[in-house]
């Protein structure tokens, strides 16, 4: 089994990528911003004890030169999985693009520098989608590409990480690079402090939205997409291509109807009315994490996953398998409660 490293071993989606290469059998090094909390990576610890110790844990910061040529001393694989996620716009893009591209070319050329054979970076499909018109409907493929002149600044910065990547791997030949670009990741956490994409999960089981806007999302769960990170990273043909991993597009009105259905019983009253716009740009002059939303209202999110299908033989589980172990595991963390 190959020596693999996951960066940002803290976060939501690489918990469980770290869980599910130990799984594999593979041996892991996972980077950390500090070690100094253990609080932080207790989670990490108890995965590791769990799979005979396979698991290491190094600090490493994407804003830093310093740790990374250590931490991917003697690694096969890397699985580039740390990057910011906001919940409100940050007051200068630059905040999310600099850490962002900087980081995935301080990892790339580490990795390059270690004689690593191949990269897998988690990117998204606002790397792919983001700013495009609304008038503009049609499924998005691996070979469509964010217009950056109007897409707000995460996608911004996915868009550019992904790009530099790219640019990187044609300068360095000798090192693989693959994308993986997810939708929507929900599903269950590891801690309480991860999962800034489960905002809406939490906040129509919370009820801190009157109704429901229309927003669409191409949803993914966390589970399937670390196995995409390893389907990536163990399939020989994968090497310098992207993979789209999300279903159908899903309204937050039908993701409402499945968690009333499924948390209704327990004291949740999940809100199912339909929000008008206005209702929403009024709550957006108040709540950042709203003013976000403003920007996807009534645009349904259309991707393709069929490469990933084909070529790395992933398959999604069902959504509403998903939306039941996110809300149930937020629950259990206390971030959900009965009002």
């Amino acid at each position: 089994m190959a020596s693999v490293l996951v960066t940002g071993g803290t976060g939501f989606i690489a918990g469980h990528v770290i869980e599910d290469a130990l799984r594999s059998g593979h041996r892991v090094r996972a980077t950390v911003r500090s070690l100094r909390d253990p609080s932080r990576v207790a989670h990490l610890e108890r995965l590791g004890s769990d799979h005979d110790g396979r698991l290491e844990l190094v600090e490493a910061d994407l804003t830093d030169d310093a740790g990374w040529d250590a931490a991917v001393a003697g690694i096969e694989h890397v699985l580039h999985v740390a990057s910011p996620f906001p919940t409100t716009a940050p007051r200068d893009e630059a905040e999310l693009i600099r850490p962002a591209v900087d980081g995935t070319l301080r990892v790339l050329g580490a990795a390059s520098r270690a004689g690593a054979r191949r990269v897998v970076m988690t990117s998204s499909i606002a790397a792919v989608s983001s700013g495009r018109p609304r008038e503009e409907v049609r499924t998005r493929t691996e070979a469509d590409w964010s217009d950056l002149d109007h897409s707000a600044a995460y996608a911004k910065s996915k868009t550019l990480a992904e790009q530099a990547a790219w640019r990187f791997a044609d300068d360095h030949p000798e090192l693989e690079v693959v994308a993986i670009n997810p939708g929507l990741v929900l599903g269950p956490l590891h801690h309480a402090a991860a999962g800034t994409s489960l905002t809406l999960v939490r906040r129509l089981l919370n009820r801190e939205v009157p109704a429901v806007p229309a927003l669409g999302f191409a949803t993914v769960d966390v589970r399937d997409v670390a196995i995409a990170h390893r389907l990536a990273m163990e399939t020989p043909g994968a090497a310098g291509q992207r993979y789209i991993c999300a279903g159908a597009n899903l309204w937050l009105a039908d993701m409402a109807e499945v968690l009333a259905d499924e948390f209704g019983p327990l004291g949740f009253r999940v809100p199912r009315r339909r929000m008008p716009y206005w209702m929403l740009w009024l709550a957006g002059r108040f709540d950042p994490e709203v003013r976000l939303a403003l920007n996807f209202v009534g645009s349904p999110e259309r991707v393709s996953s069929d490469k990933a299908r084909d070529e790395l033989g992933w398959s999604a589980r069902p959504v509403r398998e998903t939306l039941a172990d996110t809300g149930r595991s937020l629950i259990d963390h206390g971030l959900a409660k009965v009002r």
